[in-house]
């Protein structure tokens, strides 16, 4: 048992913190509702469970544990996106030292925590290359929801991510995305002239 003590409420404010922060990218976008940072961490555990016996070999506990902590570091610093003016190198340094502050409130699994986000930054692991696919695949998944439930552009968000996906099943997942949301903007666009032709 560790010697020092569970911080209890400091944690609490730090999940409570990723339960309401809402995601910069749609919020620069004007999506009404957007999901808040906990939103996608759960669904993207959620997905990472879905994937066994999909990926040979891998480790889905880890990769569970990899999603559940790759952006925990939010809870302190906010969502920085690429469009906010800070550098990469910053943005890790800055995730990382506050990753150690919130290392401090849970002692038995600091290094735990700390590891698992470290791995995901260096992206050299199964689990790690994974959840990287898993969160530009939430993130464009997510993106053809809000487009489907808000009538909203939000092809920038498929047009930075083309390309991106290397592994199976992302390519096929991608791929079937991509087909269906290109038949549904067919479609909106056949309805637009259909109604325009009939004023």
């Amino acid at each position: 048992m560790s010697k020092d003590p569970l911080k209890i409420f400091e944690l609490l404010e730090i999940l409570d913190n990723l339960k309401h922060l809402k995601r910069t990218g749609w919020v620069k976008c004007g999506v009404p509702e957007p999901e808040t940072v906990a939103c996608h961490m759960y669904r993207m555990a959620v997905l990472a469970m879905s994937l066994e016996g999909q990926i040979p070999s891998l480790d889905i506990n880890r990769t569970v544990r990899v999603a559940l902590v790759h952006d925990i570091g939010e809870a302190l610093i906010g969502d920085i996106t690429p469009h906010c003016g800070v550098s990469e190198e910053d943005k890790q340094s800055l995730e990382a030292e506050a990753i150690q502050k919130i290392c401090s409130f849970v002692p038995a699994i600091s290094d735990e925590i700390n590891a698992l986000w470290w791995e995901y930054e260096k992206r050299e692991t199964l689990p790690a290359k994974v959840v990287f696919h898993l969160d530009k695949f939430d993130m464009i998944a997510q993106a053809d929801a809000y487009e489907r439930k808000y009538g909203i552009d939000l092809d920038q968000f498929f047009t930075s991510t083309r390309g991106c996906f290397s592994l199976e099943p992302f390519i096929a997942w991608d791929k079937e995305l991509r087909e269906k949301r290109n038949v549904r903007r067919e479609n909106d666009q056949n309805k637009d002239k259909d109604n325009g032709d009939k004023m």
